[in-house]
Parts: structure tokens; C-alpha cells; sequence
């Protein structure tokens, strides 16, 4: 690797509140678009900070997961996942593109539109939950956390997959562990213990198949040899982690921003499907997507807003920085629900932008406007600073949403 990261600058960065992005972030803007930076895990990587520049990697082939060396590239976290490079240097522009094409009917618009129904129904079901919460102890905080915001994405996920809810309290403890940036050894062994319990359901499935996900890409397997069983368990360990983790956290992270106002909460609740997919974009926009940002390594010795990279350099796209530059957006640091156009990168951007966008803004989009239909006085049960943020954690997010109404 070439240069030398500043060893003041290490990630995560630190954050004013769980709604606020790091200060540091628009310095950084103001310096230049890549810096040098320590990851978590002590090694050097840069960071690229402003929106034309992430855009500009995102859509750059010359930048992949995987490494040319992989023992050789920075590490980024002692995690278990997405901690360094991934996939095969030779062949992951072709996996890629047949994980897209395999995954691209499970979760295209339409399947998302027709699983909608469903979605409302599970939410419907929380919201119940919700009440009972409340009613067993009147007057004490109920936490959104508990039960909204993690139960209505796993029992989606679970259903969308074919993983028995059952099972939600055994993978919440996988996610748990295997995205601690401290997990070391631990997180290795929750990783192993995650895929074996997959290798599990896809042994099951291959003798009886069902109308979901893994199921079909078992049924894909069939159809090209070169698609392996490692790859399979893999692939569906990391949709059931994100299925769940990234959208659970947006919904508790989009609850507070609408209960952090409480005149922003009644210019929704006013007008909850006529604001709902707007305000969701700004809640992507701004809901933070963890402190290292999205992982890189440069294929080959490339420039990206005149900086040299060279081969191998590991590259960390900061969307929580470039959803919030004054280049690309007006009051970038506000919460505006009507921001109009709204093309931030929460969701990446080009060839890699994250397959499940449309199943989690139709969740997002459905659990709002019943979340404040049902409760329309809901209001933070303590002040937005002690909202516990999750800084060690690869997704982000807070550790409680507790309300009252």
C-alpha cells in the first residue's frame, strides 16, 4: 500500500447524536474529496467523502471487493463481515452479475408490490404488539426497538427467504456478533455458526423446496454447476443479516427524526400518504449506514478527483458524508421530508446498488404511515441525546427507540 494514513483520523468517526453525521465530515468535504484515514481495524485506507466522488468510485470498475492480494489488504474492522476483501479477484465482475440476474425476480418492483399486502398485514400485527406492550404496563415507555422496528423486518425477511421466525432470537445473536467491530475470534466463530445454520435450511430445502428465496436459488444451482455450495450459503447468510439489520435501523432512526420535531411529527401525521415516500428518501438520505462507510479496493492504479490510488489501496465510500454535501444538496444537514430531487446514495449507486432497495423502501413506506395512523401523540420518552447510538456496529443504528402516547 502507498502512503501514510493520518493517525488522527480513525474511524468510526464521533457523532453528535444518533440524527447528527460526524462534524468532521464537512471539514473533510472542504479539504478534498479523499483523504487518508486508519480504519477500525488500525490499517490505512482513504476515504472518500463527497458525493461526485463516491458516485465516481461506485460506478468505477476498476473498484471491487475483492483484492488482488487478499493477505495482503488493509483490514477494516475486527468483524466477521465485510471486515476485508470478498470474492474471487478473477471472477467477481461474472459472480456478480449472476448473483444479480439470480436475486433480480425475487426482489424486483412488481414481487415487492404484490408482497405489499403482506407487509401491511405483519405491521398491522406489531402495532397490536405495540398496544399490548403498552396496555400490560400504562404510563412506561414502550421501545420501538423491541417491538417494531427489528420484528417487522426479520418476520418479512423470514417469509421472504423461508427462515422459521422461530428462529429470530438464535440469528439476531449471529448478527449481533458477527458485526462488532471488536468480535475478533468471536465473530469468526458467530459467522460459523451462522452459515452452518443456513447450510442447514438450504439441506432442508433441497428435499423440500417452498415458494422462497432459497429455494430458488437452490433451483438456480441446478441450472449452473459453477455455483457452488459455499457460495449459496453465503450469499443467503447476507441476505438474511441485511434484510434485517439495515432496515430495522432505519425504522427506529426514522421514527426519531419524525418524534425529534414535534411539529414535523403533526405535518405527517396530517398527511401520512401524501408525504410518505418523500419523507422515507430523507430518511435514507440522512439515517446512518455505520461508520466505515462502504468498502473498496482498487483493482488496478487509478485517480479518483485527482488523487492517485494505487493497486490494491483499500477505499471507503462514506455515504453518511456524501448524503450530506452542500454540492449535491440544499441544507444538507436538514431533515427535509419534501426534498425535491432526492438522488442520494443510501442505497449505493450504479451496478452495485444494494439489490433489496425495493423491499426496504416498501417496508419503510408501508410502516409509517400505520405507525402514526395508529398512534398519532407519539413522542420521545427521553431527550434525543440519550438515545444509545451503536458505534460499533456495521449497520449503525441505536440500541432503543423507548416512546410514549
Amino acid at each position: 500500500m502507498t502512503n501514510t494514513a493520518n493517525p488522527t483520523l480513525r474511524l468510526p468517526f464521533e457523532r453528535p447524536d444518533a440524527l447528527t453525521a460526524p462534524p468532521l465530515y464537512e471539514q473533510l468535504r472542504r479539504e478534498g474529496p479523499v483523504v487518508r484515514v486508519l480504519t477500525p481495524a488500525g490499517d490505512p485506507a482513504w476515504l472518500v467523502t463527497t458525493f461526485d466522488a463516491a458516485r465516481e468510485v461506485f460506478r468505477d470498475s476498476r473498484f471491487g471487493r475483492s483484492h488482488p492480494a487478499p493477505e495482503r489488504a488493509a483490514r477494516i474492522t475486527g468483524a466477521a463481515l465485510l471486515d476485508g476483501p470478498s470474492g474471487n479477484y478473477e471472477t467477481e465482475e461474472r459472480d456478480h452479475k449472476r448473483m444479480r440476474r439470480m436475486l433480480a425476480p425475487a426482489f424486483s418492483a412488481p414481487r415487492m408490490r404484490r408482497l405489499g399486502d403482506r407487509i401491511r398485514e405483519l405491521t398491522l400485527g406489531c402495532l397490536d404488539d405495540m398496544q399490548a406492550a403498552h396496555d400490560a404496563r400504562p404510563g412506561e415507555p414502550v421501545d420501538i426497538q423491541e417491538v417494531l422496528a427489528f420484528p417487522l423486518p426479520v418476520l418479512v425477511i423470514c417469509e421472504l427467504l423461508g427462515v422459521p421466525y422461530a428462529d429470530r432470537a438464535l440469528f439476531r445473536d449471529f448478527s449481533e456478533r458477527i458485526s462488532d467491530y471488536d468480535g475478533g475470534a468471536d465473530a469468526q466463530l458467530a459467522m460459523a455458526e451462522f452459515n452452518a445454520y443456513v447450510a442447514g435450511l438450504v439441506a432442508a430445502k433441497r428435499t423440500a423446496p417452498a415458494p422462497d428465496v432459497i429455494s430458488d436459488l437452490i433451483a438456480a444451482q441446478a441450472e449452473d454447476p459453477t455455483f457452488t455450495d459455499e457460495e449459496l450459503i453465503r450469499l443467503a447468510t447476507g441476505l438474511l443479516f441485511a434484510g434485517h439489520e439495515t432496515t430495522s435501523n432505519r425504522i427506529s432512526v426514522g421514527v426519531l427524526f419524525l418524534l425529534s420535531d414535534p411539529g414535523r411529527r403533526d405535518r405527517f401525521v396530517a398527511d401520512p400518504d401524501g408525504q410518505v415516500e418523500s419523507t422515507v428518501e430523507e430518511i435514507l438520505r440522512l439515517a446512518s449506514s455505520g461508520g466505515t462507510g462502504m468498502v473498496r479496493y482498487a483493482h488496478q492504479d487509478v485517480e479518483i478527483a485527482g488523487v492517485p490510488i494505487a493497486c490494491g489501496d483499500a477505499v471507503l465510500i462514506a455515504i453518511d458524508s456524501a448524503n450530506r454535501d452542500a454540492a449535491a444538496f440544499t441544507a444538507p444537514e436538514e431533515f427535509d421530508p419534501g426534498r425535491q430531487p432526492n438522488l442520494h446514495v443510501g442505497f449505493g449507486y450504479g451496478a452495485y446498488v444494494c439489490i433489496g432497495a425495493n423491499l426496504a423502501r416498501t417496508e419503510l413506506r408501508t410502516v409509517f404511515p400505520l405507525l402514526f395512523g395508529r398512534f398519532p401523540g407519539l413522542r420521545l420518552a427521553v431527550d434525543l441525546g440519550d438515545i444509545e447510538m451503536r458505534s460499533n456496529r456495521l449497520a449503525g443504528g441505536v440500541t432503543s427507540v423507548p416512546v410514549l402516547w
